[in-house]
Parts: structure tokens; C-alpha cells; sequence
């Protein structure tokens, strides 16, 4: 978030310290000396904010501020004065000015501003551009994104499509699991073979084998007739095991021979069938910390585990968020014939801001409700839900300045654990990686 700071000051030594301090805290500043040298500027190039002082020669801050909210109301204006009167704050508002710092400045202060300032114009060219760059963001398939974490998803699918290598999908619910086994299908040499995909964990252990498996007749109560289960409707395609973490232990056995053997034996069967599947596992729990719980066999994980894609959770995509919320808008004003082409700056913002704990479904939803409500041609506040519109990102404090208010180093601890796996949706495993200690480590201080 380098931005392009316009600086205006007639105060040479002014200018030469505010360029020197912003540069040092990663802004990009550009100083002139008058009204008309920045306008003359702001005609040649792009920039995020106007800082200006107020009291200048000829055309002042204010005038300034006025022009440029008439001509680019987009670009954010902060106003410095020595004069720090309730009149002048006043006059800078009504002149449009985004924000008013007061000399001597401050600068932690006015760098806070400025970061805010470009976040809101840069935001503004965002949501401006987001039809356009939803057409032009990096797709795998129905996938749509283009941050880093999407860019190295990208590149994994790319590599291991095109085998037939197990796969094991990892992440949290409502991420795209499906999707990506989809669309692995899809660019394998399997895919005008069947695609066949069952959830582990809404079967019951007695039916969820006769459904992978299949039954022969009058293997039980009310099996009238032979049935042919999932890894013979996927023969020659691919079949996806969602929810494989909430498996029984009994059929994590049989799930495990099938997948070395590449033979399956339907209930009450005598004798076994070849299938030739390749198997896409999925699960939103840590298996390796339910291998240790003793709830998950170690031999079929390390089975599955011949290529690991976790997907990260919507909430460390970035700008995906806005990409994926006008894709879905697009979609449903379509679907319901609407007159509904983006989202307003401050919606933008609220989707940055909310912590999606829904991950990508969630997103759809909300932005489904929100064209099926909105009266306008773009989203507005009101069309979404009320915890979104109040949300407050959750921060870990560790006390202030005030030594009653310090805590041990063993509460710092205590509250940084539990704020990391809170953060990785409880995955054990990741929140040891970034803690830096094994699974056993953060087991036994969990416990303590």
C-alpha cells in the first residue's frame, strides 16, 4: 500500500521534512510549493492523497481543497494548519478535506491519516474497476482469485491434475473443497469419466458402506435388490470423500484396502470388484491431531497423504473478497433480473473488514440477500446483514501502560495461543507451525 503522496507547502524546510519522514514509512511523497504547481501536477499523474497546508500564497489550502474535491472527488485531501481554531477545522471540512491535522505535527498522527486515506482511495479504484477485474483475475476453473495464497493454489492444482495421485483437500468448512476436487476432475485424463462425490459424516456407518460399496440382494432388511455403490459409479472417474476426518474407525479400515488394492467387496458380497478411482479426500479437521487423539488411523492418512492442499480461509485473500462479492452480484442480478452492477465504497469496505468465519459460501449468501434487497443499482449498507454492517475485527491486547493493568508473561502466552488457533480455525498443526513449537508442545500448553 505504497501511496502517492501529493505534498503542498510553501515552507521549504516544511516539505523537506515531511518528504524525508513519509519516505521512511514506505509512502511515495512528491513536494511542490504552490496551489498551481500541484494542480499542474495532479493533471499529469495519478495520486492517492493531497496533504496541503493551508495558509500559502495566491491560491490557499483551502481553495485548493475545494478545486480538487469539485474536479477529482476521489482523491482524499488532508489540510494542515498552525491554526488549530473550530473555524478553520470547519472551513476544511465544508471545502471537502478528508481529514485535519493541526501544527506542530504530529507524524505518527498524520501517517495514521494518510494510511487511511489511500486504503479509502485505492478501495475507491478498486470497487470502480471490479467488473473489469473479476474478467480479468486468474481462474482455475470456476475458481476465482488473485492473491498470493490463490496464485500457490494455482500452481499445485496445475502440477498434480493431470496424475492420478490421491489428493487431500484441507481447510475450513464453506472454502471450496468441492470445487477444487471438481476441478481437478476436470483437468485429469479422467475427466469424461464420472465424478461422484459423498459426505462421510451425513451416513450413519452401516449405510455409508453400502453406499461406497454396494450391497448384493438380501445382504439386510430391505435390500430388495443389488445396488452398486460410489467407487463402482466412479470406476474410471474420480470419487470424492468429503468429511473423511468424521469417518468411523471401522470404515477408515476398509477405506484404506480399497485404496491400496484398488478392490472393493459390496456388502454381503462373496467376492470382490476391481475399480480403477482416483480418490480426492477432503476434511476441515486437523487429521494429524486426531491421529494423536487416537479418533484417525495413521495408515490411511499417510495413504491420502500423497499431495496436501490446504485452502486458506476468505479471510486471508485480500481484494479476492471484492472479486468473488461482484462475481456473485453479477451472477444474481442476472438470475434475478436486476439492475445491480457493483458495490458502493463503503459496502467495500465493510466486506474487508468482516472476518467471514463462512469462508466463501458465507460471502455467496450474504451477496445473494443483498440483490435480492437492494432498491438501487449498487449495493448499499442497509442491504446487509446487521453483523456485518457492525462488525469490529477482534483484536489480542496485553494491556496498557498502566502497571495494573500489565500481565504476566505466562498470560501473554495464554491469550497469544488462544488468539493463533482462533485464527487457524483450530487447526492444530498450522497454529504449531506459526507458533514455532511440535503438536505435543501446544497439547500440553493447551492443557496447562
Amino acid at each position: 500500500m505504497a501511496g502517492q503522496i501529493l505534498v503542498v507547502d510553501d515552507d521549504r524546510a516544511m516539505c523537506d521534512l515531511l518528504e524525508t519522514d513519509l519516505r521512511l514509512r514506505g509512502f511515495q511523497p512528491q513536494c511542490f510549493s504552490s496551489a498551481v504547481a500541484a494542480l499542474d501536477a495532479l493533471q499529469k499523474a495519478e495520486f492517492d492523497v493531497v496533504l496541503t497546508d493551508v495558509r500559502m500564497p495566491g491560491t490557499t489550502g483551502l481553495q485548493l481543497c475545494e478545486q480538487i474535491t469539485r474536479e477529482r472527488p476521489d482523491t482524499p485531501v488532508i489540510v494542515m494548519t498552525a491554526f488549530g481554531n473550530m473555524e478553520t477545522a470547519i472551513a476544511a471540512l465544508r471545502a471537502g478535506a478528508y481529514d485535519f491535522i493541526i501544527k506542530p505535527v504530529e507524524m505518527d498522527l498524520l501517517a495514521a491519516a494518510i494510511r487511511r486515506a489511500v486504503q479509502k482511495h485505492q478501495l475507491q479504484e478498486t470497487v470502480r474497476q471490479l467488473s473489469e477485474a473479476v474478467d480479468r483475475a486468474a481462474h482455475f476453473g470456476e475458481f476465482i482469485g488473485e492473491s498470493p495464497p490463490m496464485q500457490a493454489i494455482y500452481q499445485q492444482l496445475a502440477q498434480l491434475a493431470p496424475t492420478d495421485a490421491t489428493v487431500l483437500l484441507t481447510g475450513e468448512s464453506g472454502t471450496g473443497k468441492e470445487l477444487v476436487a471438481r476441478c481437478i476432475h476436470r483437468r485429469s485424463r479422467r475427466a469424461s469419466g464420472p465424478f461422484v462425490a459423498v459426505n462421510c459424516a451425513a451416513l450413519p456407518e452401516p449405510l455409508l458402506e453400502s453406499e461406497l460399496f454396494g450391497h448384493v440382494k438380501g445382504a439386510f432388511t430391505n435390500a430388495l435388490a443389488e445396488r452398486k455403490g460410489l467407487f463402482v459409479q466412479a470406476d474410471g472417474g474420480t470419487l470424492m470423500l468429503d468429511e473423511l476426518g468424521d469417518m468411523p474407525a471401522a470404515m477408515q479400515a476398509k477405506i484404506l484396502r480399497a485404496l491400496e488394492s484398488q478392490w472393493i467387496r459390496p456388502v454381503g458380497a462373496e467376492r470382490d470388484v476391481a475399480v480403477d478411482v482416483r480418490v480426492i479426500a477432503a476434511t476441515n479437521r486437523d487429521l494429524e491431531a486426531a491421529i494423536e487423539a487416537g479418533t484417525f488411523r495413521a495408515d490411511l492418512f499417510y495413504r491420502i497423504n500423497v499431495f496436501q492442499i490446504e485452502l486458506p480461509p476468505l479471510r486471508s485473500r485480500g481484494a479476492d473478497i471484492l472479486l468473488l462479492a461482484q462475481h456473485y452480484l453479477e451472477t444474481f442480478a442476472k438470475k434475478m433480473a436486476k439492475s445491480v452492477d457493483g458495490l458502493r465504497t463503503s459496502v467495500a469496505q465493510r466486506l474487508m473488514a468482516y472476518h467471514w468465519p463462512g469462508n466463501v459460501r458465507e460471502l455467496r449468501n450474504v451477496i445473494e440477500r443483498a440483490v435480492a434487497l437492494t432498491q438501487s443499482e449498487r449495493l448499499d449498507l442497509e442491504d446487509l446483514p446487521e453483523k456485518i454492517r457492525d462488525f469490529e475485527s477482534a483484536r489480542v491486547l496485553f494491556g496498557g501502560d498502566d502497571p495494573k493493568e500489565l500481565v504476566s508473561l505466562e498470560e501473554v502466552q495464554r491469550r497469544y495461543i488462544s488468539h493463533v488457533l482462533n485464527a487457524t480455525g483450530g487447526n492444530q498443526t498450522q497454529a504449531a507451525r506459526i507458533l514455532g513449537v511440535d503438536r505435543k508442545t501446544l497439547y500440553r500448553k493447551r492443557k496447562d
